[in-house]
């Protein structure tokens, strides 16, 4: 090994140059129980001096620490920016509420509230919507059309009412309309049906001969129909209240136009006769049996009286049947269903019909339920009881005069009591 001619250890390991010792007065004491030179004890219970990383500054906030290190709550870390030093664009951070859970990375995503935009609705349900708008507007409006379409007439007394609902339905054999080309001037009802529906019992449609015997008041003795030619419907009223007892309630009459018009618009009714016709009079011309007829066959069907053997009473009948067909067609459902057929028809029915002012659409509504009731299998339908038809009355001719049982007849049927032995057929 060769000598060691100098000190190769490396500048930081070498030791100082010997010299003078620095002061050791300000010198930091190391140790438990060090003082700092020159201080005596005061006593066994003296306060040992603040350590200098313990001994606060006025102006520096002091941290506190936990056992594992970790920055107290209520201190920042010290290498978070001061307050002073946030740029002033920032955001105020908000104070965490000490009741939120805390979240972690790995926690799912918290579902949002429902949004406060307009949903879109589907295509069906607008569909649906818009559905149930048409079925709810179109028979409101209808209705409220057809109403203001109908014609008034002043027609009702000042009689008492009775019991249950009366309905006195009038057919004007007026020539005005233009549907029977003849030199018959005035207006005349060839048609008179009282319907009454009881306040418990059958629904009755008792048809009235034209050529009854009645007392017409300020009149005197003569035909029922001349009541509507000397004082039109409120004479025709007043005179059929003093012969039955009933109250009217409703007054409609349709003209023989309205008949035609009516069953055209519902597309034609089946109408049955047994025997053969051939009416110059009416125009009607009849096979035996079952047919389809248009508004014109129809009219000349319910007005053909002197070809048929029973006379008035049997045109009582074929009136009803009529009418009755009519009803029947209003309540199919190509008719009921179909709003083209339900515009023709209002047209055709309002602009036929006359009606007292107090009897608008939902009463004629009411009326052909009551009329099919009556026609129907629990109704009843006739006339009442007959005594003559053939009966000469001084210069009047021909009338038909009732049986002396007709007022306890029309009390019966006023208060529901009527049964089918009641009504004479017809």
């Amino acid at each position: 090994m060769s000598e060691n001619t100098g000190d190769q250890r490396p500048p930081s390991f070498r030791p100082a140059a010997p010299g003078r010792r620095p002061d050791a007065s300000g010198a930091r004491p190391v140790g438990a129980g060090a003082q700092p030179a020159g201080a005596a004890a005061v006593g066994a219970d003296a306060q040992r001096p603040a350590h200098p990383r313990r001994t606060a500054r006025p102006d520096v906030p002091v941290r506190r620490t936990s056992v594992r290190g970790a920055a107290a709550p209520d201190s920042p870390p010290a290498y978070a920016p001061s307050r002073a030093a946030a740029p002033s664009y920032a955001p105020a951070p908000a104070a965490a509420s000490p009741q939120r859970a805390e979240i972690r990375p790995d926690d799912p995503p918290r579902p949002t509230g429902p949004r406060r935009g307009r949903r879109r609705r589907s295509p069906l349900a607008v569909l649906l919507l818009l559905l149930l708008v048409v079925l709810v507007a179109w028979p409101v409006g209808l209705a409220v059309w057809a109403d203001s379409r109908i014609q008034h007439v002043e027609a009702l007394s000042s009689a008492a009412d009775t019991p249950g609902t009366t309905y006195l339905l009038a057919g004007s054999d007026s020539r005005a309309d233009g549907a029977v080309a003849d030199a018959t001037e005035g207006q005349r009802s060839d048609t008179i049906m009282i319907m009454h529906v009881p306040e418990s019992g059958p629904t009755a449609l008792v048809s009235l001969p034209r050529d009854t015997l009645v007392t017409i008041p300020g009149v005197g003795e003569n035909k029922l129909n001349a009541a509507f030619s000397l004082g039109g419907p409120p004479l025709l009223v007043e005179t059929v209240e003093g012969l039955t007892g009933l109250g009217v309630d409703h007054y409609v009459e349709i003209g023989m136009g309205g008949v035609s018009s009516v069953v055209d618009a519902v597309g034609g009714v089946e109408l049955c006769l047994d025997y053969d016709v051939a009416d110059e009079l009416s125009g009607l011309t009849w096979t035996a049996g079952c047919a389809q007829a248009d508004g014109v066959t129809a009219l000349a069907f319910a007005r053909m009286r002197y070809a048929d053997p029973n006379g008035d009473i049997g045109r009582t009948e074929r009136q009803r049947q009529v009418v009755s067909a009519v009803v029947k067609e209003v309540a199919e459902p190509t008719t009921a269903l179909s709003p083209a057929a339900q515009v023709r028809l209002v047209e055709a029915g309002t602009g036929a019909l006359l009606t007292d002012p107090g009897t608008g659409i939902v009463d004629l509504g009411r009326m052909a339920l009551a009329f099919r009731a009556a026609t129907g299998p629990d109704g009843l339908v006739g006339t009442p009881p007959i005594a003559d038809l053939d009966h000469r009355a001084g210069s009047l001719g021909s009338t038909v005069l009732l049986a002396d049982g007709a007022p306890d007849f029309f009390a019966r049927l006023r208060d529901g009591e009527l049964t089918a032995e009641d009504l004479q057929a017809g």
